[in-house]
């Protein structure tokens, strides 16, 4: 597997479908790793936030969420042949998951909505298996009971979604002890699963303007936007050095 570094974060140069083969590798394999999809606001944060440098850094497959990596790569002189985003990974493994008979734990988003996602992805591919599902409103001191949760229902791959990048900060804690083939944050994918939150159309997708149809759809998103230019700036600044 090829990587590029961007800003100190191993990429992968892969597409959604390499992406998919790597995983499904991975369940086969059956040691517990971690995927990030890495978009352009987490790795402005881990510049400065360690740890969550440290996290990128040690997961097993890191890919390009958002046209912004893409980007990036591209300043540096790499290669990255497109974005691979949670949600689209998320279906993309779903999909692996109807045909290989894998069991799925849904972990995260408000009561309810872990459940009508896992409802929705069983409807959609019925070889997939619902091994489990736990909201993502429980505090710090409930994380053993949710581990052990997780780990007796023996999923192979497990979403979270409890936003980044609390999501990523809890899957490398527990990744050992949760003993889960694959384990991966998903940000909001459960509530578009469920139908709680609509997805920006695909003609945006295409034009790769999906951050800003989700601004229009949730112009609360706005401060979280305001990273992007940032990110951008720092990525010109830094210059050759991202050809390290």
């Amino acid at each position: 597997m090829k990587t590029v570094n961007i800003l100190g974060a191993p990429v992968a140069s892969v597409t959604l479908d390499e992406a998919a083969q790597l995983v499904n590798w991975f369940v086969k394999e059956g040691r517990p790793r971690q995927v990030v999809t890495l978009n352009p606001e987490y790795l402005y944060r881990a510049q400065v936030e360690r740890q969550l440098m440290d996290i990128v850094r040690q997961a097993d497959l890191v890919t390009a969420d958002g046209v912004g990596i893409v980007w990036a790569a591209r300043k540096a002189g790499h290669t990255v042949p497109e974005r691979v985003t949670g949600i689209d990974l998320l279906l993309r493994l779903a999909q692996e998951a109807g045909v290989n008979g894998w069991r799925v734990f849904l972990l995260g988003s408000a009561p309810g909505v872990a459940e009508a996602a896992g409802r929705e992805l069983e409807r959609r591919h019925p070889g997939l298996v619902l091994a489990g599902t736990h909201h993502g409103y429980f505090k710090s001191e409930e994380d053993e009971d949710v581990v052990a949760k997780i780990r007796e229902a023996r999923p192979d791959l497990l979403f979270i979604a409890l936003g980044a990048p609390k999501q990523e900060i809890w899957g490398a804690r527990y990744l050992g002890e949760l003993d889960v083939p694959v384990v991966m944050g998903v940000g909001g994918s459960l509530d578009v699963l469920a139908g709680t939150v609509r997805r920006a159309p695909v003609w945006t997708q295409r034009l790769h303007i999906e951050w800003l149809a989700r601004l229009v759809m949730d112009p609360k998103r706005w401060r979280r936007q305001l990273v992007l230019p940032k990110f951008a700036l720092l990525v010109l600044l830094k210059g050759s050095n991202l050809k390290n």
